[in-house]
């Protein structure tokens, strides 16, 4: 795609502002001038190029827009948050940022039927939500406007990204309020590289079956790892919520037609590759 190359650089960006000082009013300052260029770039191919069908525009405001969209809003609101903080006691300080998760938190319960839709990977509504001039199904209690226009947004784009960046603000805060309370300076992870850029867009039966053909592989941990275990890094790894994968197995093994139907395909499409390599 024509702006991969555009995220990979915008990204290299951010990983360098973030390494550069401690100082979160500059990062956040420097972080918005960065996205609202990238922003910008990235509508000027969409709206010149197009997209070649509607999965792929649906790919993209419902994954690759929010990504960049999301860090706006972090900065925008990690800016905010850290001009008004306190700077008195550590009490009063932690009570301060307690209340901003607490604020963050209303606005997942407040979304909550598209909140459990994108937390579940659903796919059903997909073409109503993030393909260009459908209409708004809902009405957002709270929207960041100033970079939506027809062009370039879909009636969930920004609620996605305003999930993604409510997330990362909220690993922030948390960390913050660790360091307030055990009064230590830990080394702090950066709340971007928490949440994984990758989404499972296969549906959610391959995934499981993969995750089980792994697991009686004994490739990992040599076969004593727990299902649980790697249910739940999967869904972590990939934005996914799998419910209940043993039911689905269970369904799988039922299959009269082939029972590794998935893996069947992956060595087909290993295999082609491998073919037109050669060529």
């Amino acid at each position: 795609m024509a702006y991969q190359k555009l995220i990979s650089e915008f990204e290299a960006k951010l990983e360098a502002l973030e390494a550069s000082c401690e100082d979160i009013l500059y990062k956040a300052e420097h972080g918005i001038t960065y996205t609202e260029k990238c922003i910008k770039s990235l509508r000027e191919i969409v709206v010149l190029k197009g997209f070649p069908s509607t999965q792929d525009e649906i790919d993209f405001f419902k994954h690759v827009k929010p990504q960049i969209f999301s860090k706006l809003i972090y900065y925008v609101k990690l800016y905010h948050i850290e001009s008004k903080r306190p700077r008195s006691s550590s009490k009063f300080q932690v009570k301060y940022l307690n209340n901003q998760i607490n604020k963050l938190q209303v606005y997942f319960n407040d979304n909550l039927e598209f909140y459990h839709y994108y937390r579940r990977a659903a796919s059903t509504l997909d073409e109503q939500y993030f393909v260009r001039g459908k209409s708004d199904l809902r009405s957002p209690t709270e929207s960041f406007h100033f970079f939506t226009d027809e062009e370039f947004s879909t009636c969930q784009d920004s609620t996605v990204a305003t999930i993604m960046a409510y997330d990362m603000l909220i690993v922030y805060l948390q960390q913050e309020i660790a360091v307030l309370e055990t009064h230590a300076d830990k080394p702090k992870l950066n709340p971007m590289k928490q949440l994984s850029k990758l989404f499972w867009t296969g549906s959610k039966t391959e995934l499981i079956e993969l995750i089980y053909a792994l697991h009686s592989s004994g490739a990992i941990n040599s076969g004593t790892a727990d299902i649980k275990e790697m249910a739940s890094l999967f869904e972590k790894m990939f934005n996914i919520d799998l419910g209940n994968y043993y039911h689905t197995f269970i369904e799988i093994r039922a299959r009269k037609c082939s029972k590794t139907k998935f893996l069947d395909k992956l060595i087909d499409v290993l295999t082609k590759r491998f073919e037109e390599s050669d060529n």
